[in-house]
C-alpha cells in the first residue's frame, strides 16, 4: 500500500505546479474539451487558467497539497475559497485572462458569466477544484483533502458549495454530505453540464 505525506498548505512558488496538476488530472473533461478544443493548445491554456484562480485562493482561501511519495512533485491538491468574506476580484483578471486564452476567450467568459449566474448568495466555502494525479487516483486522496476542510467548516457552521463535473463527481460528493441543489444542472453553450452542490 502506498502511504502519502500528510497535507500541507501550498506555498507561494508551488502555485504554477498547482494549476499544472489540476489541468493534468482535468484534461479529459468535457467542461475542458469545450473551453480549449485543440489536445496541444489545452493542457498549456487550462494550466494557466487554473494557476491565475489558484494565485487568488491562496489569498482569500486555502490551497492544499498532497505531495508524492518520496518527494519530487504534488500528487493531490485542494483549492478553496473563502465566501464567509468580501474578497476582490483577482487583479488584472480580464487581461491576464485575455493573454491566456487567446482565441479562446469567448469560452472563458461564457463559464465565468455561468458560474457568477449561478453562484449562490450564502456565507459558504467553495471548493473549486479537487484534483489529483491520475497516476495516484483510486487512494483515498480527494477525500483526505476534503475532510480536513470539512473538519472545520463543520466546528465552525460554515456550509460549502462545488460545482461537480460528472455524474461520477456527484457521488463522490453525495458521499462526504454534499446534496443536489435547485437547479442542479447548469449548461456551458455547448450543453456541457456543470452540477451545483450544497453540503449543510
Amino acid at each position: 500500500m502506498t502511504t502519502y505525506p500528510e497535507i500541507r498548505p501550498a506555498r507561494d512558488e508551488e502555485i504554477p505546479a498547482v494549476g499544472h496538476l489540476i489541468s493534468h488530472s482535468f484534461f479529459e473533461l468535457d467542461a475542458n474539451a469545450y473551453l480549449v478544443p485543440p489536445l496541444d493548445d489545452r493542457l498549456k491554456v487550462m494550466a494557466d487558467f487554473f494557476t491565475l484562480l489558484t494565485e487568488h485562493a491562496q489569498k482569500y482561501g486555502r490551497v492544499d497539497v498532497i505531495d508524492l511519495p518520496g518527494g519530487g512533485g504534488l500528487a493531490a491538491t485542494a483549492v478553496w475559497f473563502d465566501y464567509t468574506r468580501d474578497a476582490p476580484d483577482p487583479e488584472a483578471y480580464e487581461e491576464r485572462l485575455n493573454a491566456l486564452a487567446g482565441e479562446y476567450i469567448d469560452r472563458f467568459v461564457a463559464l465565468d458569466l455561468l458560474f457568477e449566474k449561478h453562484h449562490p448568495h450564502d456565507p459558504h466555502w467553495h471548493l473549486a477544484f479537487l484534483a489529483v494525479h491520475p497516476d495516484h487516483q483510486e487512494h483515498g486522496l480527494g477525500s483526505k483533502l476534503m475532510a480536513r476542510t470539512h473538519s472545520e467548516l463543520d466546528k465552525s457552521g460554515v456550509p460549502a458549495y462545488l460545482e461537480a463535473t460528472n455524474h461520477n463527481n456527484v457521488r463522490l460528493y453525495h458521499r462526504v454530505g454534499y446534496a443536489d441543489m435547485d437547479p442542479f444542472e447548469m449548461l456551458l453553450p455547448d450543453g456541457t453540464p456543470f452540477y451545483r452542490m450544497w453540503r449543510a
